[in-house]
């Protein structure tokens, strides 16, 4: 029998966003960089998004969007953790369009999901390094919302 994989929920990031800045087209899609300005953590681990870091995207001209977000939070005891997530964002191009422009869309209706790895010198959450994660996110006009789970 193969070995089945499982997840389990962890915790959630909100992560608030600032205004999109945009480097244009690059040959391979549009480079697009957007501000992280803060947010929370809540679920197991509890906290405050850090207000720095940013999403680098490039969205091919597919309307594929490949996203790679570089951040931290800090933990309700006071642990700093380094994030690195790495995704894509798929769906209709007239909603992918919606997105872009700020305008609400159902986040059921876009494939959303990302691989987020961890770094942090507190012994207490070493654990966030030592195995692997999955998240599906959403998108909203000024934020997006991360529900992370451990695969074990």
């Amino acid at each position: 029998m193969s070995p089945q994989l499982e997840t389990r929920y962890v915790f959630t990031i909100t992560v608030r966003i600032g205004e999109v800045t945009s480097a244009g087209e690059i040959g391979t899609g549009v480079r697009r960089i957007i501000p992280i300005i803060g947010g929370e953590v809540k679920g197991e681990i509890n906290g405050k998004v850090c207000a720095f870091g940013a999403d680098f995207q490039i969205i091919r001209p597919n309307e594929l969007i490949e996203l790679e977000a570089k951040y931290a939070f800090e933990t309700d005891d006071g642990a700093v953790v380094y994030v690195e997530n790495k995704g894509l964002r798929f769906g209709p191009v007239e909603l992918l369009q919606k997105l872009k422009r700020g305008e609400p869309v159902d986040p059921k209706l876009i494939y959303f999901r990302t691989v987020p790895r961890f770094e942090t010198g507190a012994e207490k959450y070493r654990w966030l390094m030592q195995n692997l994660f999955i998240a599906s996110a959403a998108r909203h006009p000024d934020q997006v919302v991360i529900d992370v789970h451990q695969v074990l």
